[in-house]
């Protein structure tokens, strides 16, 4: 398998010369293509500034982030607008979606601005929608949605160009349970139907469950890493979790 995401020797300092606060640590680790991997750490971790460095909203002090063999250290202007229109999807807590269109056009709007016919947004809208399970939203609009569904609409949002790299950041923070199990689900479908490979930083001991791998961080080191057995079950591989997030002193939820 191809490495989609490789982070080589990851530095990132905050505050000026006398007064540095160490956010990343010397941090190295990489994804394969098609992997389903978690982000864990408990608050002041470091896991929210390796994911803004991995998705170009900001720079590392020293180290490499190689997405698809690109340095993203070094991209910018034009450069690195094409680099996250084209190669990365975005899956945040909050759902981002614009209120004066349908989910349909908030979905097409990622392909049509890499100029893609509409017969291809169409089908693909369609694909994408069905695997989701959110055909009878195609023609609302956010404010004629549940969380859930808003959530769900943003994630197609995210796959429909076919990107390198998903990143989602807490994905299920504002949403429900019920919402949260569903859209897990979905992120699930979308792994093993479409291939695609996902990033998923959370604090969340559930969520975390649905990947295949977990990689914990602590005071921006990599401190463990759990990858899931072969037939190893959710509920499973949510205890090895809940083992070490309760060392690390992370928050749990329950998993019912």
């Amino acid at each position: 398998m191809s490495k989609v995401l490789e982070v080589i020797n990851a530095e990132k300092y905050y505050g000026e010369k006398g007064s540095l606060t160490k956010a990343l640590d010397e941090m190295s680790f990489s994804v394969e293509k098609g992997e389903f991997v978690g982000i864990m750490g408990a608050s002041g971790s470091g896991k929210s500034t390796l994911l803004n460095c991995i998705s170009t909203i900001d720079k590392l002090s020293a180290g490499q982030v190689l997405i698809d063999g690109t340095d993203v250290n070094a991209l910018r202007g034009k450069k690195l607008d094409e680099f996250r229109r084209d190669v990365l999807g975005f899956i945040f807590q909050e759902f981002n979606l614009l209120d004066s269109m349908t989910a349909y056009d908030n979905i097409a709007l990622a392909m049509s601005v890499q100029n893609r016919p509409y017969p291809e947004i169409d089908s693909k809208i369609k694909e994408i929608a069905q695997i989701l399970g959110i055909e009878e939203v195609l023609n609302k609009y956010p404010y004629q949605m549940s969380g859930g569904q808003k959530q769900r609409v943003a994630a197609a949002r995210a796959v429909v160009t076919d990107p390198e790299l998903i990143l989602a950041d807490e994905p299920t923070g504002a949403l429900d349970s019920k919402s949260a199990r569903a859209l897990l689900e979905c992120m699930v479908r979308l792994n093993t139907g479409l291939g695609a490979t996902v990033l998923m930083v959370t604090h969340d001991a559930f969520s975390a469950s649905y990947a295949s791998r977990i990689i914990f961080i602590k005071d921006g080191r990599i401190f463990n890493e759990i990858v899931r057995g072969e037939g190893e079950s959710r509920k499973e591989l949510f205890n090895r979790i809940a083992k070490v997030t309760a060392v690390l002193g992370g928050e749990l939820n329950e998993l019912v």
